[in-house]
């Protein structure tokens, strides 16, 4: 099959934002008096949002209040550090020059939510990197939802069968596969091999460089 686009998504794909995510959270733990987690476990806390994530850090036992109140502050908290320590992983700043120079379409399809996505990307990134960028917004589904891809899908004036879906846990390989997209996993973010295939990755890769050759692309 030759593939005439790509979605990434963002977060342990295209950019190592753990740090800055944890510290965040950590933060607003550290407010109220409750107990920090490593940064590493955070690996398993991400991805489906940042209500989920403030969900998944509070006690079980939080309200609907309290989780609202810790989610607001986490928003503040982490538009003032969310660039601290956030940097694209080796190799993806030539992987993208790369589709450019090849007029291959490149999106980002996120459920970081859409401010924090578009600015942090437009700080890392050229202008005119990606010819669409959607985050976590008000009235679409997150991710493994296909509802955001397709969408971008539909921009593109392309088919979902002719577009390659990037990310590196198990919500973007069933994103992939919600799609009818190619799923494809990378290894160099946030979660493991296994829960890549578990979830339906096609194609996993351990470098960005072996994107090309891994990936047929009509250009």
């Amino acid at each position: 099959m030759l593939y005439k686009a790509v979605i990434f998504d963002l977060d342990g794909t295209l950019i190592n934002s753990l740090d800055d995510l944890a510290d965040s959270v950590n933060a607003v733990l550290n407010s109220y008096k409750l107990s920090e987690y490593p940064i590493d476990s955070y690996r398993m806390m991400v991805g489906n949002g940042i209500k989920k994530l403030i969900e998944r850090a509070l006690p079980a036992d939080s309200s609907e209040n309290f989780i609202e109140e810790a989610l607001a502050k986490f928003k503040k908290i982490y538009a003032r550090h969310q660039l601290e320590k956030t940097i694209p992983y080796n190799g993806i700043k030539e992987l993208l020059k790369n589709l450019h120079t090849k007029n291959i379409p490149a999106a980002v399809c996120t459920n970081k939510h859409d401010e924090a996505a578009k600015k942090i990307i437009s700080t890392l990134f050229p202008p005119n990197t990606f010819v669409e960028i959607i985050g976590d917004l008000p009235g679409f589904k997150r991710k493994p939802d296909p509802q955001k891809v397709l969408l971008i899908a539909q921009h593109m004036g392309l088919k979902p069968e002719e577009i390659a879906y990037v990310g590196d846990s198990s919500v973007d390989m069933q994103t992939g596969v919600n799609a009818s997209m190619l799923p494809v996993g990378v290894l160099w973010g946030f979660r493991n091999k296994n829960e890549l295939l578990a979830n339906g990755a096609r194609i996993l890769l351990k470098k960005p460089n072996e994107f090309f050759n891994k990936i047929n692309f009509i250009s």
